[in-house]
Order: structure tokens, then sequence, then C-alpha cells
């Protein structure tokens, strides 16, 4: 990973993570089981797991949520579960994560621009339905 001694968002890359995820499967010999179909239904999974944090509370309670440190850590794993997930399945793939983001975005962009978006969703949106 990077210089820095806690590995953060301001100094570790994605190409630093993809291959920490890689050396952890490598190391317990299970490539054998990361196919693309495991690693997308493993990837819902820790979807849903994320959102029970989230399950039966409003917005506003939401939104409070980061201001837990109990519930933050928790909700916090399961964003690694997913990432890590999701390494794997760019590792099983060799999709390069950037690229499809990058691509992704220019695609919203154009969709949405933001002098017809700003503040605006849902059923008066012309791109909706």
């Amino acid at each position: 990973m990077s210089d820095s001694a806690t590995p953060d968002d301001r100094h570790t890359t994605v190409a630093d993570l993809r291959a920490a995820m890689a050396a952890f499967v490598r190391e317990r010999d299970w490539e054998q089981f990361h196919s693309p179909k495991n690693l997308a239904l493993s990837l819902a999974i820790e979807v849903g797991e994320l959102l029970e944090h989230f399950q039966w509370i409003d917005v506003a309670a939401s939104r409070r949520e980061k201001l837990d440190a109990v519930k933050l850590e928790q909700i916090g794993t399961e964003v690694a579960d997913v990432l890590a997930y999701l390494f794997a399945l760019a590792n099983a793939l060799d999709l390069d994560l950037s690229t499809a983001f990058t691509a992704k975005m220019a695609h919203n962009r154009a969709k949405y621009p933001a002098d017809q978006f700003r503040g605006r969703f849902g059923a008066d949106d012309p791109h909706v339905g």
C-alpha cells in the first residue's frame, strides 16, 4: 500500500486495495470459488446486510447514524464487505474499476445535466419512467 503508516482514502489507491484482496484470496486458494456469478451473488448478500442497518428507520435517523460511533463502525464493516466483494469481482473479470467508473460518470453527466437536474428527482424528471 502507500507510504502512510495508517492506510486511508487519501493515500491508498484502488490498485492497492485490489492487490490486497487478490493476495487474501490467493493465500486461501479461493480463486476456484470466485466465479463472477458467485461473487456477484455474494456482493448482493453483503449489500443486503448493509441495508439492514437502515431498515425501519426514517431518512433523518439514517443521517444521524454517522453520529453514533458504534453504529458507524458496524456500518463500516458492512461497507468493507461490499467493497471486498466488489474488488474480488473486478479481479475475477479483470475489470478496471477506474475506467468503468469514469465512463459511467460521463454517461450520467450527459444523461443528467446539472443545470437541468439540480435538486430534482422523481416523477417530474423527464428521464424517469
